[in-house]
């Protein structure tokens, strides 16, 4: 026996938000913050809500435009009932002899960082590809690792379309932008995929 239980639904007045799991929410979002870069003097680059500012710092003047930069997205975020997770954000001072300024967002000064992830890519002030590199061999490395111990065969067919969807994707994501150029770095590289044919049977000596 089923029963059908009758209930009344409320209009509700919604003040601020986007719908979360929404086909449209993406778009909402982007209309809604859609006017976050007017005013700014600063380079603005946004990609859904992560949000950076740029801009060269030559003199105090530089400096205090920048800062009322971040003045006026405080502003904005306080005018739409958003906010800066001030603990994510971090300031990267580039370039030799730089003043490395202090900034301060919603009333706290913001940290310092050498290296920061940016979209799944490690960034450090020296523009150097690294730090990337030892964290995508590492990843590398670990699952190249959980084949050799997991999987028995050491047959072409088997080993190498493993190698193909779950280790090589570790080192290529996003490669055309921190496309290594160092020869340290490109040695830790290939070092990973040696590893890989010495797993295959008869590609050791290759």
């Amino acid at each position: 026996m089923t029963h059908l239980t009758k209930t009344k639904i409320h209009w509700v007045t919604v003040t601020r938000g986007v719908p979360q799991g929404s086909v449209l929410g993406p778009i909402l979002f982007n209309i809604f913050i859609n006017n976050v870069v007017e005013g700014l003097h600063s380079k603005i680059s946004i990609f859904a809500d992560h949000t950076k500012l740029c801009k060269v710092i030559n003199t105090e003047e530089d400096s205090f435009l920048l800062q009322r930069d971040l003045d006026r997205l405080e502003a904005w975020v306080e005018k739409w009932q958003m906010r800066f997770n001030t603990d994510k954000c971090k300031v990267m001072h580039m370039g030799r002899n730089n003043a490395s300024h202090p900034y301060i967002l919603n009333g706290k000064t913001l940290g310092n960082t050498d290296t920061e992830k940016d979209l799944g890519i490690l960034i450090n002030s020296k523009l150097s590809c690294k730090n990337q590199c030892q964290a995508a061999t590492a990843k590398a490395d670990k699952i190249m690792g959980c084949i050799k111990r997991g999987i028995d065969a050491r047959d072409e067919n088997i080993v190498l379309p493993l190698y193909k969807s779950l280790v090589r994707p570790h080192m290529e994501y996003s490669v055309q932008f921190w496309a290594p150029v160092n020869k340290a770095d490109i040695a830790e590289l290939e070092r990973v995929q040696r590893r890989a044919t010495k797993v295959i049977t008869g590609m050791g000596q290759l």
